[in-house]
């Protein structure tokens, strides 16, 4: 099924996995000509695979010296620029395309080389927090060729999963609307529900045949994305139920205000949380920018007070060799190790269970999401695992609604037609399931550290949080 033609040029930033991975989609349900696509990249990673579809491609990496001249020879009105590249700032890239009338998608807001790690920055200034900050000042008003940001599974395809859970959640507790029509409308509907904290909540069990060697760092997808994110400062979306701030939690003095941070990396901190198949686990609190844009879209204001919000964070297990990966990493003093895999062929069984939990409301927490298997995944589209895939699916269905919507300006996830998107990435999402739970982070904790436990309202972060 092709979803849309397009007759303007594709110029695609990086080529790892995800870039690997879409092409194939891209090629199959949009009408373009392969000639008319790109691929620039930092290195040699992927030539085979853009051979193999007769794409152009060129090895040499964007720098803040030369994108703009770079890519204005290659871009003009109407085309599209895929950024899948890590260490180009997604900022410029929108300002560039605004001026040349270029559509634009991109999987998170990057900043140019150094910005997670700049020591003159503060660590409020290293988040996902400020990019976002700095991204939504280019808004401007009346049409502009439409940018969507941060649109891959998470963040992206997760802020669909939450739209469609409220909905389910509502179904069943007898609260009966039509579907919200603006942002309003869903915070309104998410505060009537009571839902209290919403996790992203992941476990990835796919496993390979070749163990994790040392001085390796092994993953399912990006490792220099999942590296970079991992040494960021937590963050997590603030919720108006929350009675107390942590201890070693910040409140930034700009922005929305939707958000704290805690001043640690986030690879090092681990979260209570739960999804279908694997029950109660640990996962990773890394930052994401849906943990921020969720908590804010889903904000219900008084004047200036806000009178409800959501707490939101990514709770994520990933494969357990990423996992000793993480531990040498950090063992490491958070520098990267001299080697690099990213799984795929090797990979012999496992899925990816991908979904949000929603908790609080009247029939506890319940989870809706993803469950792709590995080997689902490679019969339906080369190039892929099960944890590519879904981010890929959601790039396709991105990339389509930005050619069906090309004049909206800078959006964000949670804005655009969840339907739409759902509608175009479920056949490539495996079984997507609800499943209620009354599971909560109190559950077998006993009586070992009972300071540490807020027994009044099991929703409180710090009864979430593994100190």
């Amino acid at each position: 099924m092709k979803h849309i033609a397009f007759d303007g040029r594709l110029v695609v930033i990086g080529f790892g996995s995800i870039g690997q991975g879409v092409m194939p989609l891209i090629l199959r349900h949009i009408d373009i000509d392969p000639t008319r696509i790109t691929i620039i990249t930092a290195d040699e990673r992927g030539h085979d695979v853009a051979n193999e579809y007769e794409l152009r491609f060129i090895n040499q990496a964007l720098t803040q010296e030369d994108y703009r001249p770079r890519l204005s020879a290659m871009l003009g009105k109407g085309d599209f620029l895929l950024n899948l590249s890590v260490d180009v700032s997604s900022v410029a890239l929108v300002g560039l395309c605004r001026e040349l009338g270029v559509l634009y998608l991109d999987t998170c807001i990057e900043p140019w080389p150094g910005g997670y790690t700049d020591p003159s920055l503060s660590p409020s200034h290293r988040t996902n927090y400020a990019l976002r900050e700095t991204m939504m000042r280019q808004r401007c008003d009346g049409p502009a060729s439409t940018a969507l940001i941060t649109h891959g599974a998470n963040p992206g395809l997760v802020s669909h999963f939450v739209k469609q859970a409220l909905l389910n959640v509502a179904a069943d507790t007898g609260v009966t609307e039509a579907i919200p029509a603006d942002r309003a409308g869903w915070a309104a509907l998410a505060q009537r529900l009571g839902v209290k904290v919403i996790h992203v909540a992941e476990r990835d069990t796919q496993v390979a045949d070749r163990p994790k060697e040392r001085g390796e760092f092994v993953n399912t997808w990006s490792i220099d994305g999942f590296v970079g994110e991992g040494c960021q400062p937590v963050e997590l979306g603030w919720g108006s139920h929350e009675k107390a701030l942590p201890a070693d939690g910040r409140r930034h003095d700009f922005g929305c205000d939707s958000a704290i941070y805690l001043m640690r990396p986030g690879a090092s901190q681990q979260v209570r949380t739960w999804t279908p198949t694997e029950g109660p686990f640990h996962g990773f609190l890394i930052t994401h920018s849906e943990a921020i844009s969720i908590s804010d879209y889903l904000t219900v204001r008084e004047g200036d007070t806000v009178t409800y919000r959501p707490t939101c964070h990514y709770a994520y297990h990933p494969c357990d060799d990423a996992v000793k990966s993480v531990h040498e990493l950090a063992g490491k003093e958070w520098v990267q190790q001299p080697r690099q895999r990213l799984m795929m062929s090797e990979i012999t069984g496992g899925i990816d269970e991908l979904g949000v939990l929603l908790a609080g409301h009247a029939k506890g927490a319940y989870w809706y999401g993803s469950q792709l298997s590995v080997g689902e995944a490679r019969s339906l589209a080369p190039h892929n695992n099960a944890t590519s895939l879904q981010v890929t699916v959601a790039v396709l269905a991105g990339m389509v609604w930005v050619m069906e919507n090309p004049q909206r300006g800078i959006v964000e996830p949670d804005e655009i037609d969840f339907r739409r998107i759902l509608e175009i990435c479920r056949p490539y999402l495996g079984p997507v399931v609800g499943a209620y739970t009354d599971w909560t982070p109190l559950d077998g904790r006993g009586t070992l550290f009972p300071e540490d436990i807020d027994t009044s309202d099991p929703w409180q972060f710090r009864n979430i949080r593994v100190l």
